[in-house]
């Protein structure tokens, strides 16, 4: 998603599970009726893909040339821009910005939203989603020494932020917005067993484990994403 992560892309897939965090952005947004959405962070298109074809509007942002490529078919604009080092023009005033799983990767997540929310129209409202470095499985892990980097999930070796729920209030806060809405994701089983174990009782599993998710978020959240309005402004 950010420049310097080519040759790994196709680790970023749609999460198509009814409690993923895609789908919950999804949910969230509804059908577009043409109006104008900032994807920041859109890899080859993921999400994209969906929203333009849920009459949306679609300008996005990718860092990584080829992904940028491969997304540009699937929205109106695509911008190729490393967000660490530069904050495009894009064109806005946009009516929703959506920071899908991308804010953990860079270097000063706080100067992006703040700047790019500037783009936001009046009524506007940001999507986020990040990953809950405070998640059970990541506390046992630390109880017993280690910390280890893995090709995906909450320590992916691109990431450079971690955030708790404390935390990503924190930053939310002071990029002068106030979160509306705020649910967790549980752990991802779909992506976690293989395809053949995708039986009735997996998805009945994991329906429970979004429940549990959802009242112990700090706990059990494996993503956090937020609904958040410029402070002061009406819902």
């Amino acid at each position: 998603m950010i420049e310097g992560m080519g040759g790994v892309w196709p680790r970023y897939v749609l999460k198509p599970d009814p409690h993923s965090s895609h789908s919950i952005i999804l949910r969230w947004l509804g059908n577009g009726r043409d109006r104008r959405l900032l994807d920041v962070g859109a890899a080859d298109g993921l999400l994209s893909r969906q929203l333009t074809a849920g009459g949306w509007r679609v300008t996005a942002i990718e860092g990584d040339p080829a992904l940028a490529q491969a997304g540009a078919r699937h929205c109106e604009r695509m911008i190729t821009a490393n967000l660490d080092r530069e904050l495009p023009d894009c064109g806005g005033p946009f009516d929703v910005i959506v920071y899908g799983d991308v804010l953990e990767h860079l270097v000063d997540p706080l100067r992006v939203l703040v700047e790019l929310d500037r783009s936001l129209a009046p009524g506007g409202f940001v999507i986020i989603s990040v990953p809950n470095i405070a998640h059970l499985w990541i506390r046992l892990l630390l109880l017993v020494g280690h910390f280890d980097y893995l090709d995906r999930g909450i320590l992916d070796h691109s990431h450079l932020r971690f955030f708790t729920e404390r935390s990503l209030r924190a930053m939310v806060g002071d990029a002068g917005l106030d979160i509306t809405r705020f649910t967790a994701t549980p752990a991802p089983l779909y992506q976690i067993l293989p395809e053949s174990w995708h039986k009735p009782w997996v998805a009945a599993t994991h329906a429970i484990n979004a429940r549990i998710a959802r009242n112990a978020r700090r706990l059990l959240g494996y993503q956090f994403i937020v609904l958040a309005r410029p402070k002061g402004a009406s819902s």
